[in-house]
């Protein structure tokens, strides 16, 4: 796979991005496309190794060896075909997914990993460029209906792997615009909406119906639904934030992170926002508290909304920079190592172990700080540090602290069990309803768009072997177990 000595006689190289300066001051995707002999020589890279952990790294057990030799060789319609036989959607992970294949890299045990998140997203992009990525209808229909409710990307992977099926798939999406998280919870410059656009277009084009506007539980009785589909996916993602309810929450200014960021993109999409309800960074010192992935989305935000100051803190302690006896190889260390991203990179202020206390506010009841304490971590769990009190000036405050589980009204309207975290229960994919299936953030939690996607895929074939009463679509596991992605 690939070059055996490729990891010895190349470095890792990434894409640059655009100048800090530079990007911030437009909405646009930053990162630098490498020439094609660059990212072939990157493939090159990808050792013969006995045992490919990158494979067990991937959710979606992407056949990554072989993409890359694909790549490394010149063949990239054969990679894109590789690619495909596991992931539906490589444009998305390409550039959002943590890339935890990376950490599971064999070279990654003493040198840089090979870059397969780069190799991924050029693999995609290079095939809309060259027309191999183009619509494919079911060649037969089955005559079973299917409904997914929820078009964020285990919705997607769902309907398109039904459809693929030959069933008659209708996605039904409570916001005006399909993609879900991908289209309202992740900013243009680190996914453009194009994409997402032109993702949605290919699924149309074969056959995928979307409803949009259409809160299935709210304004349209999971009974009417019922009554006309074969089955149902329950993919509505895990919508309800964590909140911190401390002295002076009600001041206006401490908002939700997902409403910031949802509103910022239909602002970006050239929607109206109504007058009185417009949540924006411009000239405000902004505090964002947490330090995950949706918190760091805020930071490029907010920098970009011409914010003052940009502070994230955290309630957990620095983390170590490097792997530690509890993150050894192939462990995808996530929040347990010390990263930057791209948008922290931009000039936000970052601090942890703080504690927020209260929220501060002006006689007119407008945020103006946010009192707080340094956390001592020794003994296993935060306590507060005696004399550490500290205020931070803030008229913009933004929640981004994780999601508890997914809207109960829907849960509730369809009649299906919840498990003791608030999500729905499921023995497998299936609910306690007779032909009601759930997938993504709705069953285990809040994750990654790349479990996401793995969830839809797999409630797929659950779905199929319910309708037809035999399993035609392959999971992601069965193809790395095979000799189908070599036989590409």
């Amino acid at each position: 796979m690939g070059k055996d000595t490729g990891f010895k006689e190349f470095e890792r190289v990434v894409p640059a991005y655009e100048p800090v300066d530079e990007r911030i001051r437009h909405w646009q995707e930053f990162a630098l496309p490498m020439a094609q002999a660059e990212v072939e020589q990157q493939g090159a890279r990808c050792m013969n190794c006995g045992v490919p952990f990158c494979h067990s790294g991937c959710p979606l057990a992407n056949v990554i060896p072989d993409f890359n030799d694909h790549v490394y060789h010149g063949k990239w319609e054969r990679a894109l075909k590789a690619l495909y036989s596991t992931n539906n959607f490589p444009e998305f992970t390409g550039r959002i997914c943590p890339a935890p294949c990376e950490s599971a890299c064999v070279v990654a045990i003493n040198k840089p990993a090979v870059t397969i998140k780069n190799i991924e997203v050029s693999i995609i992009e290079k095939a809309f460029e060259e027309g191999w990525a183009v619509a494919r209808p079911p060649a037969t229909r089955t005559g079973k209906r299917v409904a997914v409710i929820g078009s964020g990307p285990a919705g997607l992977a769902a309907a398109d792997q039904l459809n693929r099926a030959g069933h008659h798939v209708v996605v039904f999406e409570r916001a005006d615009r399909p993609g879900g998280l991908l289209r309202y919870g992740i900013p243009d410059f680190k996914l453009a909406k194009s994409v997402v656009d032109r993702r949605v277009n290919l699924m149309l084009d074969e056959g995928v119906v979307f409803r949009t506007n259409t809160h299935v539980g709210v304004d349209y009785p999971a009974s009417q639904l019922l009554a006309k589909f074969d089955a149902v996916v329950l993919a509505g993602g895990s919508s309800k934030p964590r909140d911190l309810p401390i002295p002076g929450r009600d001041a206006v200014g401490v908002e939700y992170a997902m409403d910031f960021l949802r509103q910022s993109n239909k602002r970006i999409a050239g929607d109206e926002i109504s007058a009185g309800t417009e949540i924006l960074a411009t000239g405000k010192d902004v505090v964002v508290i947490g330090g995950g992935d949706t918190g760091s989305d805020c930071v490029g935000t907010s920098i970009r909304q011409g914010a003052r100051s940009v502070t994230q803190v955290e309630i957990m302690p620095r983390p170590p920079e490097g792997r530690t006896d509890a993150t050894p190889w192939p462990v995808h260390p996530g929040p347990r190592m010390l990263s930057t991203s791209t948008s922290q990179a931009e000039g936000a202020a970052r601090d942890w172990a703080v504690m927020s206390k209260e929220f501060l506010a002006d006689d007119a009841g407008a945020l103006r700080a946010i009192r707080a304490v340094r956390a001592d971590w020794s003994s296993g769990g935060p306590k507060e540090i005696p004399g550490s009190e500290f205020e931070l000036p803030a008229q913009l405050v933004t929640l981004a602290m994780g999601f508890l589980h997914p809207e109960h009204a829907v849960l509730d309207d369809f009649g299906v069990d919840k498990d003791d975290r608030g999500n729905c229960a499921s023995s497998g994919y299936a609910t306690s309803r007779e032909g009601v299936f759930v997938a993504g953030d709705m069953r285990r939690g809040q994750s990654l768009v790349v479990w996401a996607i793995s969830e839809g895929r797999e409630c797929a074939r659950a779905v199929d072997e319910y309708l037809t009463g035999r399993p035609s679509l392959l999971a992601g596991k069965d193809v790395a177990r095979s000799d189908v992605a070599l036989a590409l």
